[in-house]
């Protein structure tokens, strides 16, 4: 886990050096083992190091090549990196460190751009080309680490980094609300468009690169996922799952400093953690819960069963709300997956022990973990049915007082395209437009944002359609960039060897009937983990990373909290107040289930509040 911060300017109004270390400091969370930057005519960049491989100075950023016309800014680990190191002096390279760092520099000179598709890890990078006077940008496959770019300047100045909160320390950046963002916030819970919450600037998406020269940006796509299945039997598969999951993690443990795991009760991250077999284990739960709300005894008995020390923390009602403006501060843009909190205080657990830890995100996107992706006995009896008749059911149910056999019989006429939007669905349409005010109303639709992702794999069956959105949107935009922001916030790096190009490779390919049918999701998966697992963990039903927060709010202290900050002035400015404050009473006296609702505004109001009041110029 590293930063870099960078800028392109032709102001002679600005102390470069002065900015960019201020630029630096902001991110100094992401790397306090050492910091540098590196300052020309054309381009400025700076780097804040968490030192994981080859702990020695030469492995210092920024990087260059022998005679300096080469810089580089890295953030993340290249985990082919020797056999990439040993290719490129075979062709003549010399290499001054051990570091995965130095591939990148050498891969470049020797391969051009096409670097990229020999690359296998997490990566976000900015290279510097002297000769061509240009910057090559990139974000690895499945968008692990982030990146933000934007020209949204007094100047016209191009500045990129890791966290968008190191641009507001630009003279002449130009913070401004980005008005369209928030109506889909409401519904994905997190920051839905290429756009960020912070107007004109930009994540460059997963996958792609950018090209900086002459003042303007060239964009392309390097890589995609691909659903290309092959008929083989479960057992064939079971096989494959082994061997290349054992390959990644064996990957993914190579380090100069210690490593551990994250580990809940369910199948994904028990799988790499009796893959990984670290000296420790991390878990929370919280306090006054058990089962649903506190697995830190299952993950307990776990790590005893495999040898392995387990740490945990119960965390606090007053824990968790007290800390929420931070955990969003550190996020960069409002996001309200419950599991960021808890995930804070897993990662601080963690940071006492360990730098580098792995962890079990991805695995329900790329081998079918989610309930959205089963269909119920009862649907696939219904979906017998012709479909035009369906659709003729549907559309007069819609029609109909909504309650759980209309809202059967509406999806049932549905194509996938029309009701899946991902895993995140917090406001519907109609109720995020009744509770926003009219000036920002302006923005795209639920649909239409995912409208290109469903256009790519038009043909394919329905659950790799929905792996594919979820992969493209849910994946990069909420797990992990909660991932990323808060194992960053205490200076650890995570890392996801479920998410690796070869894993997505063979997973690709493992037909849709094995990955989710009625007996299971995430069925071969299981299988294949069960050759570690005891059955209790390889068979166990997910349940996410739930947290109490419906109960909190029931409480008249937490209850009371939310609703002053729902009658706030900043609340008025963005909320129908009157529409808000009847979600929450509902649910305090106990109507209905509005905690989602209620949770996705609140953390919008203390995001805006952190950055837009209390940062105020």
């Amino acid at each position: 886990m590293c930063g870099f911060v960078g800028f392109s300017t032709n102001s002679i109004d600005i102390d470069k050096q002065s900015v960019i270390q201020e630029m630096m400091n902001t991110i100094g969370h992401r790397g306090p083992d050492s910091d540098g930057y590196f300052v020309d005519d054309n381009v400025t960049l700076g780097f804040r190091r968490l030192q994981i491989i080859d702990l020695t100075t030469d492995a210092s950023q920024p990087m260059f090549n022998e005679d300096h016309n080469i810089s580089l800014i890295f953030n993340g680990e290249i985990y082919n990196y020797q056999s990439l190191m040993d290719d490129l002096k075979e062709k003549g390279h010399v290499f001054k460190s051990q570091s995965d760092t130095e591939v990148i520099i050498h891969g470049y000179e020797e391969y051009g751009v096409d670097i990229l598709q020999k690359l296998r890890g997490m990566f976000a990078f900015a290279l510097w080309d002297k000769k061509e006077e240009s910057l090559f940008i990139a974000r690895d496959f499945f968008g692990i680490k982030p990146l933000y770019y934007t020209h949204n300047t007094t100047d016209n100045s191009f500045l990129f980094g890791s966290e968008i909160k190191s641009f507001l320390q630009f003279p002449g950046f130009q913070k401004e609300l980005n008005k369209k963002a928030l109506k889909p916030y409401l519904t994905f819970q997190y920051s839905a468009l290429d756009e960020t919450f912070f107007k004109g600037v930009y994540k460059l998406r997963p996958g792609h690169y950018m090209i900086y020269k002459n003042g303007e940006i060239d964009i392309k796509q390097y890589w995609d996922v691909q659903f290309d299945t092959e008929e083989n039997s479960l057992e064939f598969y079971v096989q494959k799952i082994k061997e290349t999951m054992e390959e990644s993690v064996k990957y993914h443990r190579i380090s100069d400093v210690k490593v551990g795991s994250f580990l809940s009760g369910g199948v994904d991250s028990s799988y790499i953690t009796a893959l990984l077999k670290p000296d420790k284990t991390f878990s929370v739960g919280f306090e006054d819960y058990e089962g649903i709300f506190n697995e830190t005894n299952i993950a307990a008995d776990l790590s005893k069963q495999l040898g392995i020390e387990n740490h945990k923390k119960i965390i606090s009602a007053d824990e968790f709300f007290n800390v929420i403006p931070t955990v969003q501060y550190h996020m960069d843009e409002p996001q309200s997956n419950l599991s960021s909190v808890p995930l804070y205080f897993l990662a601080e657990l963690a940071s006492k022990h360990a730098t580098v830890l792995l962890s079990g995100e991805g695995a329900d996107e790329i081998f079918g973990g989610y309930a959205w992706y089963e269909t119920s006995k009862e649907m696939r009896i219904y979906e017998k049915a012709p479909f035009f008749m369906r659709r003729i059911v549907s559309n007069v149910a819609k029609k109909l007082p909504e309650n759980r056999i209309t809202t059967f019989f509406v999806k049932g006429g549905q194509k996938v395209e029309e009701k899946f939007i991902g895993q995140a669905k917090i406001f519907d349409l109609k109720d995020a437009t009744k509770v926003l005010k009219d000036e920002y109303q302006d923005a795209p639709t639920p649909e239409e944002i995912v409208r290109e992702s469903y256009d790519r794999v038009a043909g394919k069956d329905n659950v790799s359609k929905m792996q594919y959105v979820d992969m493209k949107h849910w994946l990069p935009g909420d797990i992990l960039l909660k991932a990323d922001k808060m194992s960053s916030a205490h200076s650890i790096e995570l890392r996801v060897p479920f998410l690796d190009k070869e894993v997505m490779e063979m997973a690709g390919k493992i037909p849709a009937h094995l990955k989710v049918n009625d007996i299971d999701t995430k069925y071969v998966l299981r299988k294949a983990a069960n050759e570690v697992l005891p059955d209790e963990w390889a068979n166990r039903p997910k349940v996410g990373f739930p947290v109490p927060f419906r109960d909190w709010i029931k409480k008249e202290k937490y209850y009371t909290l939310v609703r002053e900050v729902f009658e706030s002035d900043i609340a008025k400015e963005f909320f129908n107040v009157d529409e808000l404050l009847k979600y929450l009473e509902e649910h305090y006296q106990g109507q209905a289930n509005h905690a989602r609702y209620v949770w996705t505004v609140y953390v919008f109001l203390v995001w805006y509040k952190r950055f837009f009041v209390d940062m105020e110029d």
